[in-house]
């Protein structure tokens, strides 16, 4: 079989799979109407989905680095979490929290955590699943427990996360985040919540209420997918009351993008050009704002 045409139609259905319906069996029925047959339906599917076999671009045994599996008091219970941390720093360096997308701390996000450190920083994953015993191997398991997250005690467990990198012998204090999907989300009320927290990158992450916005003291950076309507729907309250606040912020959408456009392990979504101009980006802006 030919490689299969993918269109944006599946592209759309998938993420209404992974954000919205949780139903599979309809996904995989609408995505056998779009390819035309249950065959192409079954190649085209793995094409939208992350490739785990894929995730690592830095390797988990990289010497220029050190990582390890951790453990730390969160606001509601003990939280999980991969630590990296450049292995030959000079000095004390701003720390960043690396939050996943509603998959929880899978191969891809662990590599994301080693990429930030080789820019400089301490980096920290939490595994935001750890209340109910961590991140399953089975995705649609994870998205499962997603829903069943509070998210008041999901804020805290971020600020206790901050906490315990603030802590650390040879962080600065200065402590940022990066989130991706749900995990921008949660990265844009986490800013809302935290006085402490110096600055935020949400990739294509819900908005906050605008009545929230004024609680906000960390900068922040957001990036959005041209063609992520469902996200995107948000933008302009968002702006518009980030900036009636006075709030130090940048927006950046990239046209002809999809959610999850940084997602190196989705071949369908991934967009190599967006994802790098992006990256360079929030490394510049996570240095101005934790150096």
């Amino acid at each position: 079989m030919d490689k299969p045409e993918i269109t944006q139609a599946m592209i759309n259905a998938y993420d209404e799979y992974t954000h919205l319906t949780l139903d599979r069996r309809n996904f995989m029925d609408k995505l056998t109407k779009l390819a035309g047959s249950a065959g192409a339906a079954a190649v085209i599917a793995p094409m939208l989905a992350a490739n785990k076999a894929s995730a690592e671009m830095i390797s988990a045994d990289d010497k220029r680095l050190v990582a390890k599996d951790v453990t730390y008091p969160g606001g509601t219970g003990e939280m999980k979490g991969y630590l990296v941390e450049p292995k030959d720093a000079s000095g004390k360096l701003g720390a960043v929290i690396v939050i996943h997308e509603n998959r929880g701390l899978n191969p891809h996000i662990r590599d994301v955590a080693r990429r930030m450190a080789l820019e400089g920083f301490i980096a920290l994953a939490p595994d935001f699943l750890s209340p109910q015993g961590g991140t399953p191997e089975n995705e649609d398991k994870a998205r499962e427990m997603f829903a069943k997250l509070d998210r008041p005690a999901t804020v805290a467990n971020a600020e206790a996360t901050l906490t315990y990198l603030g802590k650390l012998d040879n962080s600065n204090g200065k402590v940022g985040v990066i989130g991706f999907c749900w995990g921008g989300g949660l990265v844009n009320d986490f800013a809302v919540a935290s006085p402490d927290l110096k600055a935020g990158v949400a990739y294509y992450g819900a908005q906050p209420k605008a009545t929230d916005v004024p609680n906000i003291k960390a900068a922040l950076m957001l990036h959005y997918a041209g063609l992520d309507d469902r996200i995107n729907a948000g933008i302009d309250a968002y702006k518009k009351a980030l900036q009636e606040n006075g709030k130090d912020f940048q927006i950046f959408v990239y046209d002809g993008v999809n959610h999850a456009f940084n997602n190196d392990t989705s071949s369908a979504r991934y967009d190599k050009k967006a994802a790098d101009l992006a990256w360079t980006r929030t490394v510049e802006f996570l240095k101005k704002n934790l150096g």
